[in-house]
């Protein structure tokens, strides 16, 4: 296989090498192969204005170490800061007020939660102040499916 030939075909290797970079960062979406193609993309616009082979690849290689190292942090940057600050889930529950339903025998009760649910909980540190129906707690962990509470006058820990 001459250099000649090399030379004349090299655009269908770029072209390949484009396709499953792309299909590799559609999969991933990590900004990584995005790169890698777009530097590809340079080897094959450099090939189609006549540099050899040789050149082809080094225009391509510094195309896309320079996308990776320049473009790549600030684009990723970018994409997370969109997301939504709106604590979700058991995080949501943290910091809720709640009411005392039945009496805590020991350090265990349940209490409904400002939300409307009603969970089983228990007392945080001691108990030593008994919390009777209609106490106010205040949610300050949540341990599987028991709200650690304090009454709701103390500060959280």
């Amino acid at each position: 296989m001459s250099t000649e030939f090399i030379d004349n075909y090299a655009w269908i290797f770029w072209l390949a090498l484009i396709l499953i970079f792309v299909i590799i960062e559609v999969l991933t979406v990590d900004l990584t192969f995005l790169m890698l193609s777009l530097g590809s993309v340079g080897g094959l616009i450099s090939g189609l204005i006549g540099f050899p082979w040789w050149g082809q690849l080094l225009v391509a290689a510094a195309a896309a170490v320079l996308l990776l190292f320049a473009v790549r942090p600030p684009l990723l940057r970018a994409l997370k800061r969109g997301g939504d600050p709106a604590r979700s889930n058991v995080d949501a529950l943290i910091g809720l007020t709640g009411a005392v339903t039945t009496d805590f025998d020991g350090s265990a009760g349940h209490v409904k939660l400002a939300n409307g649910e009603t969970w089983t909980a228990r007392l945080s540190g001691d108990a030593s102040q008994p919390l009777e129906t209609g106490d106010p707690v205040l949610v300050i962990a949540i341990e599987g499916a028991t709200a650690v509470v304090v009454p709701a006058e103390r500060k959280i820990p």
